[in-house]
C-alpha cells in the first residue's frame, strides 16, 4: 500500500510526507537544494552538513567515474580538487562557493550523479525508458507522466530558456530532467548501501523537488526511505514550489539577465 501511495505521489505530483514532523534533518537522505550562483545557499549548505556529518554526499555536478578517484588527500586541497574535477570547464559557478561543503563533510565518501553528455543527447529523441538502462523501472521510467503534469514540467522548461526553446524540443528537455533525477536518486540509494547514511545530496532546487524530483523518484525505488528535502530561494523572488519539507530565503545575487543572449 505504502508503494501504491508513492507510485501515485510521483505521477501526479503530490507532496511526500516529510520526514519528520518538526522538520528537524533526521532522515536517511538529504535532498539540499540551491541556486546554483548564490554563495548564501552553498554555505547553507556547509552548515547543514557539518550539523548532519554524513557518511556520504553526492553531488548533481561530478560525475561517477570522477567522484570515485577522490581520495582524501585531493579533497584536502581546494586547488587540486578543483583541478580533478575539471570544475570550471564543467560550467559551474565559482568553486570556491562550493569547497566549504567538501570540507564540512570531511571523512564523508563521495558519489558523482552528473548525467552524462551522451546520455543526455540520446534523452532528447529516446523515451527515458531506453536511456537509463535496465533497471529504470525502478525509477518510474517506463511509465508516462500524467498529461497535466508534462504540461507543467514543459512550461518551466520554456520559461527557464527564456521561452526560446521551440516547443518540440520541450518533451525532449523534460526527458532529460526525468533522467537527471532518477540518476541522483539511483546514486543516493547506492550512496546509502555502501555507507548506511546518511546521505547528503548538493543539487538545484529543481531536482530536489519532493512533489515530482529526485524525492519522489527515490521514494518510489525505496520507499521505507527517510527523505528531507531544502529548497532555497531568494528574496524579492517567488518562493520555489515543490512539496518541500523546508524552505529557506537568502538576499538575492547580483546577475546578468540570463535572457539576454538570447535576445542577440
Amino acid at each position: 500500500m505504502k508503494h501504491a501511495l508513492v507510485l501515485a505521489a510521483l505521477m501526479v505530483g503530490l507532496a511526500i510526507p516529510a520526514a519528520s514532523a518538526d522538520g528537524d534533518f533526521d532522515a536517511d537522505v538529504l535532498f539540499l537544494g540551491e541556486i546554483h550562483d548564490n554563495p548564501a545557499h552553498h554555505a547553507r549548505q556547509a552548515e547543514i552538513v557539518a550539523r548532519v556529518q554524513p557518511k556520504a554526499v553526492v553531488w548533481e555536478m561530478i560525475s561517477g567515474p570522477v567522484a570515485v578517484g577522490l581520495t582524501p588527500e585531493i579533497v584536502q586541497s581546494e586547488q587540486v580538487l578543483e583541478a580533478t574535477l575539471s570544475w570550471e570547464e564543467n560550467g559551474w559557478p565559482d568553486f570556491s562557493m562550493y569547497y566549504p561543503i567538501f570540507k564540512a563533510a570531511e571523512g564523508a565518501q563521495h558519489f558523482g550523479a552528473a548525467l552524462p553528455r551522451e546520455e543526455a543527447r540520446r534523452g532528447m529523441g529516446e523515451p527515458p525508458l531506453m536511456v537509463f538502462g535496465a533497471d529504470a523501472w525502478q525509477y518510474g521510467l517506463d511509465r508516462p507522466l500524467p498529461a497535466d503534469q508534462q504540461a507543467a514540467r514543459e512550461a518551466l522548461q520554456k520559461a527557464a530558456h527564456c521561452d526560446a526553446l521551440p516547443d518540440d524540443m520541450l518533451a525532449g528537455m523534460v526527458n532529460i530532467q526525468r533522467l537527471r533525477d532518477a540518476r541522483l536518486a539511483a546514486v543516493a540509494l547506492e550512496a546509502l548501501g555502501v555507507t548506511g547514511g546518511p546521505v547528503v545530496v548538493i543539487t538545484g532546487n529543481g531536482h530536489a523537488r519532493k512533489d515530482w524530483g529526485a524525492p519522489a523518484v527515490l521514494a518510489y525505488a525505496k520507499p521505507e526511505a527517510r527523505i528531507f528535502a531544502l529548497a532555497q530561494g531568494e528574496e524579492g523572488h517567488a518562493t520555489p514550489e515543490g512539496g518541500f519539507d523546508r524552505t529557506e530565503t537568502s538576499p538575492a545575487t547580483e546577475r546578468e539577465d540570463p535572457c539576454a543572449a538570447f535576445r542577440k
